[in-house]
């Protein structure tokens, strides 16, 4: 009895705080906060309903963002969870789904809005003469804002529903760059 009394305590007093964190449970968004206006049209989440009443007594609240986990041990990125950006192609907060292909490839090029180019190396085997050639393929990739991705940095990318014409792949992870003066053409496997 007296330890339900004290859990009971800790869910009221998470109701003041934005976001809580315990015991390994995700954030979540208490309050609503403004999403990032860039657009003409006005920018909300989909699932979130901006102007919904108190709920009155100790009844469970929704959060005001929603944010879900992708899934094949992919961490939510903390700026998905507390951040105000809207994507709808975003595969934390959006409405897309990863399934298929996880590849992993270095980022060539960030000069599209939301989308990075990454190059993959790979070996090609010629028969004939026994003996392998170097090879490239690159893939566009949808970037969600939660990831501050840079030319030369190295992302894990999952497969997704057709985006666009190119598109069909969202970066899930990130790392930085660890060698930043080797040149976008150099060959790298992972």
């Amino acid at each position: 009895q007296r330890s339900r009394q004290h859990c009971t305590n800790r869910v009221f007093e998470a109701f003041s705080v934005p976001f809580i964190a315990e015991n390994n449970m995700p954030r979540i968004a208490r309050e609503y906060k403004e999403c990032d206006q860039h657009e003409k049209s006005y920018q909300s989440q989909d699932a979130i309903f901006v102007a919904r009443k108190r709920v009155v007594g100790g009844a469970r609240q929704k959060p005001m963002r929603f944010t879900r986990s992708v899934g094949l041990g992919i961490k939510t990125p903390d700026a998905a969870i507390e951040g105000t950006y809207v994507d709808k192609k975003c595969p934390f907060t959006g409405n897309v789904a990863i399934r298929g292909r996880i590849l992993k490839g270095l980022v060539i090029s960030n000069k599209m809005k939301n989308t990075v180019v990454i190059r993959r190396d790979y070996l090609h085997y010629i028969t004939k003469y026994r003996r392998f050639e170097k090879r490239h393929k690159n893939i566009s990739a949808h970037c969600t804002p939660a990831f501050n991705v840079k030319e030369g940095d190295v992302v894990t990318i999952g497969e997704c529903r057709p985006l666009s014409k190119t598109v069909k792949f969202n970066v899930i992870a990130h790392e930085a760059a660890v060698n930043a003066k080797a040149g976008k053409k150099t060959f790298r496997t992972f």
